[in-house]
């Protein structure tokens, strides 16, 4: 059995952008940035990857269909929920769902999000430069796209943006855990080992 490649509305294949691959491994792409990229499709492949993807009742997707202005929001976070719920089960399709709506409606740091725990090694003298944090977390492929985000104003740590390349964070922050956002979707939690 053969079946044509998921395409988005503008003709890219879903789930393999510039931006990486999504993975059905919670190792590779977590529960919470699988609820997330589902929930940041384009609104014209929503209904469409309903229909494909989930077990939902054809009649409640083709209700959806007339749904209009923030209904499409809720669209969206249905078939966020239902995919992750597919993959990953329940529990942590309800986790991503309520760290969603903690970031995003209460900027709180949930112990949900991901998170990455450094070691006090990974510390100069208690102490790592946003640059480099960046990098440790992933949120950066290398130094010089950690630069660039961080010079366009894209880099947020505890909803305060980042205004220098040479931005400190101090074990003592860590300690407590931080939260930083690169762009406006995508969340991370740091603290400390």
């Amino acid at each position: 059995m053969t079946i044509t490649l998921l395409m988005n509305c503008e003709g890219n294949k879903m789930g393999k952008t510039a931006k990486g691959a999504v993975w059905l491994d919670p190792n590779k792409t977590s529960p919470f940035e699988f609820f997330q990229y589902w929930l940041n499709i384009a609104d014209a492949d929503v209904l469409k990857c309903m229909r494909m993807l989930t077990f939902l009742p054809l009649n409640e997707i083709d209700e959806m269909d007339k749904w209009q202005g923030s209904q499409l929001n809720k669209s969206k976070e249905i078939l966020a929920y239902e995919l992750t719920k597919l993959v990953h089960g329940d529990d942590e399709a309800e986790k991503a769902r309520s760290t969603s709506h903690a970031l995003f409606r209460g900027g709180d740091v949930d112990s949900n999000m991901p998170t990455t725990e450094i070691s006090s090694e990974q510390l100069n003298e208690g102490i790592i430069d946003i640059l480099d944090l960046m990098v440790v977390c992933r949120l950066a492929s290398s130094k010089s796209e950690a630069r660039r985000l961080v010079e366009q104003g894209g880099v947020f740590l505890n909803d305060s943006k980042v205004e220098s390349i040479d931005y400190i964070i101090t074990s003592e922050q860590l300690k407590n855990s931080i939260k930083i956002r690169k762009g406006k979707k995508t969340y991370h939690r740091i603290l400390i080992k």
